[in-house]
């Protein structure tokens, strides 16, 4: 069964819902049987991938809210990193274009390293604060899930996986996916959201066995405007 997970870097609930998701792969009877291939999407593709803006002031400035608000937001999607073993401290989060970071994981998963570059890339936004649009830093990254810095270098370096990305890009609004996370089973079944374990557990279990899915909860997800609720 292959599961297609459209996600971006800067979405702090494709993280949760990849830890979602990986908790249900262990509690169900088929998790070897199960293909995973991560998709591009980008919340905002407009950011430069030079400037480097932080967290707060993207908020501040692009929605239109106040300091103490998204001082509250920070501290509430902390709480919820906790449940699922997630250090969030998005307000060290350095908001820049996250398209070689797409890249990257295209590359990662061309070499068998789609998920660990994922985790990596998530840990290294939302809880270290490292600028994921720097090239150097990508490297870094990638070599410590086991990829050679070099080579991954020498792909930043070229327009390898920018045509990947634009087609993740493209499909996921071909086939209506307006926020993330978004997975999709088989292109027969569609999940939105960082849905409960539980429900992922369900889902899963009943997508394997041919069986139909239940419509999906309202849940937490970041949608193409970069609203997160």
């Amino acid at each position: 069964m292959k599961i297609e997970i459209w996600s971006d870097v800067m979405c702090p609930f494709c993280y949760i819902g990849k830890k979602h998701f990986e908790q249900a792969l262990t509690q169900i009877p088929y998790q070897d049987k199960i293909q995973v291939e991560w998709k591009s999407f980008q919340l905002n593709p407009d950011l430069s991938k030079t400037e480097i803006t932080s967290v707060n002031d993207y908020l501040i400035e692009s929605k239109g809210i106040s300091e103490e608000q998204v001082s509250a937001m920070n501290n509430q999607l902390a709480e919820m990193g906790k449940a699922v073993g997630i250090d969030f401290q998005q307000q060290n989060s350095k908001v820049v274009n996250t398209g070689d970071a797409h890249r990257l994981i295209h590359f990662a998963q061309a070499n068998g390293k789609g998920s660990e570059a994922e985790e990596r890339l998530f840990k290294a936004y939302f809880t270290e604060g490292k600028n994921v649009a720097d090239y150097d830093v990508l490297a870094e990254l990638a070599e410590e899930i086991g990829l050679n810095k070099t080579e991954v270098l020498e792909m930043l370096n070229s327009d390898a996986n920018v045509f990947e990305v634009a087609s993740d890009i493209l499909d996921a609004r071909n086939i209506g996916v307006s926020g993330v996370p978004f997975f999709v089973i088989d292109r027969k079944y569609a999940l939105s959201g960082a849905q409960p374990v539980e429900y992922f557990v369900s889902a899963l279990t009943q997508a394997y066995e041919k069986d139909h899915l239940d419509q999906p909860q309202n849940v937490a997800s970041c949608d193409v405007d970069g609203n997160c609720d």
